[in-house]
């Protein structure tokens, strides 16, 4: 088993390719070992120690690190520990995973299904090339609130990529969009 690694924009976390898939759809992330439960690949990568965070996407594994320790001393032992984690024949998931949007229901129906449309359709897949997420949490009097998960959270450039890429996209075709924030988990 060969595992490629990608930069991602932040410079704490780095994208693992197993070359195989991690999900059959959708995303997981884990931003504590406490949310890895459901998980026995996040919860081994958590044991490590010097693990933040972890997230899955279809095809990839994107790890958050501490930042008292440099990749060269953590990177070793992850991609053992994925190599591992594959070789052992264990589920990367149990049970069900969640629904990557917030349900909404209400006046507003219309303009979230059109929101939630073009995130799933421009904006993650170009999110998830920088190994992360972005999904769609709320919307109230023209703001709209988004999750950012896996290299996402905490990314240096998070929060012009919110405002100046999402924001502007959103505007653009739903008039009735004024703001976008983000929110915590």
């Amino acid at each position: 088993m060969f595992i490629q690694t990608e930069s991602t924009p932040n410079p704490a976390t780095l994208k693992f390719l197993p070359g195989m898939p991690v999900l059959d759809m959708g995303t997981a992330d884990f931003p504590s070992a406490d949310s890895a439960t459901k998980s026995p690949l996040a919860a081994r990568l958590f044991a490590l120690g010097h693990v933040n965070g972890v997230f899955f996407g279809t095809d990839f594994i994107t790890v958050t690190k501490a930042d008292d320790v440099a990749w060269d001393h953590v990177k070793p032992s992850i991609l053992g520990a994925i190599m591992e984690h594959y070789q052992s024949g264990a589920a990367v998931m149990e049970g069900e995973q969640d629904d990557a949007h917030t349900a909404h229901d209400g006046p507003d129906s219309d303009i979230v299904q059109q929101i939630k449309e073009l995130l799933d359709t421009r904006v993650r897949p170009a999110v998830a090339n920088d190994g992360g997420d972005i999904t769609f949490h709320g919307f109230d009097r023209g703001i709209v609130y988004l999750h950012m998960k896996g290299s996402c959270a905490g990314c240096p450039s998070s929060t012009l990529t919110l405002k100046m890429g999402i924001e502007n996209l959103l505007r653009h075709y739903i008039p009735e969009v004024t703001e976008v924030r983000a929110v915590a988990a």
